[in-house]
């Protein structure tokens, strides 16, 4: 996709961007491209990798390779010193896209015409971290980009602009929420253009809200239909993925004493790659059938075809070679 382009026209503002995840970075380029950026502010570095060594977040590693001013206050609220820095920026707008925290009412209004938040639902629907998640849990046909005017709620403030989109079928959260912030960029450049003359729309008090994704979130309940198993299976790439639990089974051990007992031995995770709903009938849980298409699972209405998925300490693999590996076969049950 070629970065939209603004009329020759366009004032170049002076602008702060507040974001933190990789999804945020294309935001902060195009307004690099088109705008004075004078600050970036992210989160604070997090330990990563095996050694947990403080790293930056993907917003500000390239934020210093694009020779930005860069801040990473550990608190926002009662921050007199960063207040002060921001207030000394004279700045027309500030921009938010997955920033990751809550705006005190003291920065808000330092801004001359406030701040404007890429938000990728159609809101007042699936306010707060994971709408595009949500958006495919729930099986959603249609949603949308909104631009907004920050106020002190979650994801509350007054809408500027909002591009509606059919939902794909097949689509993941990682597809779907960068084609909506594709989307948002160009809402956005052309809302900066017309900073002056904006158009607020109020929304309704009441909302849906979209909570963070936690690692239960990706286990699959066979139980459920098919499709709404694969609708989750969607919502949930690439974090926590789906998965299940294969049981541990038990092993002999001798205490000692010399008398043997059984130790029950902890279960094996598995995580699913790759699944399709199919046609089957039985007990939910239940394998259907192997063969060289990947494994067949009974859910709640309907069956679910497992086509390739990663054992627990091991790589990728075909779904059909997992069984055969692990004795899967027609009758077994997962978890």
């Amino acid at each position: 996709m070629n970065p939209p382009q603004p009329p020759a026209s366009s004032p170049r503002r002076r602008v702060a961007f507040f974001g933190s995840p990789a999804w945020a970075v294309p935001v902060l380029e195009a307004l690099h491209r088109h705008h004075q950026v004078l600050l970036v502010v992210t989160q604070p570095d997090k330990p990563a990798g095996r050694g947990l060594e403080l790293t930056p977040c993907p917003v500000a590693r390239r934020a210093t390779e694009l020779g930005l001013r860069l801040e990473k206050p550990t608190r926002l609220k009662k921050n007199a010193e960063f207040l002060e820095q921001v207030r000394e920026l004279e700045l027309e707008v500030a921009v938010t896209a997955a920033y990751g925290k809550i705006l005190p009412p003291e920065l808000l209004e330092l801004p001359r015409h406030g701040f404007l938040n890429l938000h990728p639902s159609d809101l007042p629907k699936y306010r707060g971290p994971a709408p595009v998640q949500w958006t495919l849990i729930n099986g959603d046909t249609q949603t949308a980009v909104s631009i907004m005017q920050t106020d002190a709620g979650m994801d509350t403030g007054p809408v500027v602009s909002k591009f509606h989109t059919p939902v794909d079928p097949d689509e993941t959260a990682l597809e779907l929420s960068e084609r909506l912030r594709d989307k948002g960029i160009e809402l956005l450049l052309e809302a900066l253009d017309r900073l002056e003359h904006l158009t607020l729309t109020p929304q309704p008090a009441q909302g849906t809200h979209a909570p963070m994704l936690g690692k239960e979130d990706g286990r699959i309940v066979w139980e459920r239909p098919a499709r709404a198993i694969y609708n989750r299976h969607r919502g949930v790439q690439p974090w926590p993925g789906s998965w299940f639990e294969l049981p541990g089974g038990s092993a002999s051990r001798l205490d000692s004493g010399g008398s043997a007992s059984r130790l029950e031995l902890p279960r094996k995770r598995v995580k699913v790659l790759s699944m399709r709903p199919v046609e089957g009938r039985g007990e939910a849980g239940v394998v259907l059938g192997v063969d060289s298409s990947g494994v067949t699972v009974a859910a709640g209405e309907g069956a679910i075809l497992l086509q390739q998925v990663q054992p627990e300490g091991k790589k990728p693999m075909p779904a059909a070679d997992w069984a055969r590996g692990a004795r899967i076969g027609v009758g077994s049950r997962l978890r």
